[in-house]
């Protein structure tokens, strides 16, 4: 060996000069070629390249024996676990020597169960002993992938057995995001209450001002998905939807009450009780085409529609008022005046109302309700 650079060796060939360059110093890793050569030390070499026209010859002393890479499927099945020795860290993984010249990264994904965006010299150190298990290899590419964290049980696959949905359980609050609760959970793992799980009636953003970051709080399992080692809990599930127990009373073809709470080009919403909440399309404002305007209503005004369907799971209503008045014109054509009589339907919901306004005076008779829109505070 005449000299030593940070890329290899220049070694005396007896009047010739050859380059060992460090690649090709040993199948391992080697940082630096001084780590294993020194100056005036004999070695064995072979030469692995002659360059004709420049007169370079290239060196090799890994050449000498041979590749661990050729058989390392065979050594190192998938699934299986070794003891190997940690020779780098980076920020994405660590390095690992399974035997001198085979190396494998464990990615930092691949480090812990539940110690997320971690540096990986946090959890190993440089030389330390490891035990790993084999992922993946990729004997083309040189690669071996490697965990450390499948070496241990895997705490949400724990926490899935012994916690199914439903299950009610405490744990403190770990932080709090714009997205909901960071519960802990045992085995040293998270759980999340989303917004729209913390109470039933009141916004997210509103309930979330109730909790502070070391709050004990009992909170409902709601799903566990060990793939993406996610825990979904809900606060609001410890009680009964009321929405459930106010749609269980209703049914297609029911006329209900309703309070206007938003108007819409396309019609308008309203709330029923306990969070039911309803639309009621343009067509289906007034059985009058002049009067399909919804903004003849104002927020607040109650009405009366008939429900057209119902959706339980979502607990919302469409709902007509059009349908409504068609059914209580039927209903006082059918009390007051027949097809034949001659009467105009004026002449018969004139009397309809007339009757309506005696009952008002201590008639025992049933009251008609008014159109929707009649009772719209006047501007």
């Amino acid at each position: 060996v005449k000299n030593i650079t940070d890329y290899g060796a220049f070694v005396d060939l007896g009047g010739v000069d050859g380059l060992l360059h460090v690649t090709d110093l040993a199948w391992r890793r080697i940082n630096h070629p001084s780590e294993v050569l020194s100056i005036g030390q004999t070695v064995d070499v072979k030469v692995i390249r002659f360059n004709a026209e420049t007169q370079r010859i290239s060196l090799g002393i890994k050449q000498l024996k041979p590749d661990p890479w050729e058989d390392v499927k065979s050594k190192y099945p998938g699934g299986t676990k070794f003891n190997g020795r940690v020779t780098n860290i980076t920020d994405y993984g660590a390095f690992v020597e399974l035997e001198p010249g085979i190396e494998g990264l464990v990615h930092v994904s691949e480090m812990s169960w539940t110690k997320k965006n971690i540096h990986p010299g946090k959890i190993v150190s440089s030389s330390q002993e490891v035990e790993v298990m084999v992922l993946d290899v990729d004997p083309e590419k040189r690669r071996i992938s490697l965990g450390l964290k499948q070496c241990g049980e895997n705490p949400w696959e724990q926490f899935a057995e012994s916690h199914a949905a439903g299950i009610e359980i405490e744990g403190e609050i770990k932080n709090i995001t714009e997205f909901g609760l960071f519960v802990g959970m045992p085995g040293n793992i998270d759980g999340m209450v989303h917004l729209s799980d913390l109470d039933w009636n009141r916004s997210g953003e509103e309930a979330l001002a109730d909790y502070k970051k070391g709050d004990i709080i009992k909170v409902k399992v709601l799903e566990v998905d060990t793939a993406k080692e996610r825990v979904s809990l809900g606060v609001k599930q410890l009680t009964d939807d009321p929405r459930a127990t106010a749609m269980a009373n209703i049914k297609k073809g029911d006329t209900v009450t309703c309070k206007v709470t938003a108007i819409a080009d396309t019609g308008v919403e309203v709330e029923i009780s306990d969070g039911v909440t309803g639309f009621v399309r343009k067509a289906d404002l007034s059985s009058e085409r002049s009067e399909q305007r919804p903004d003849r209503f104002a927020v607040g005004e109650r009405v009366d529609a008939k429900v057209t369907k119902v959706d339980k799971k979502g607990c919302k209503l469409t709902l007509s008022i059009k349908a409504n008045e068609v059914a209580e014109e039927k209903k006082a054509m059918a009390e007051y005046g027949s097809s034949d009589s001659g009467a105009s339907l004026g002449d018969i919901l004139g009397a309809a109302i007339d009757k309506a306004k005696k009952g008002e005076n201590g008639d025992d008779k049933p009251k008609l309700k008014a159109k929707a829109g009649d009772d719209k505070p006047s501007k």
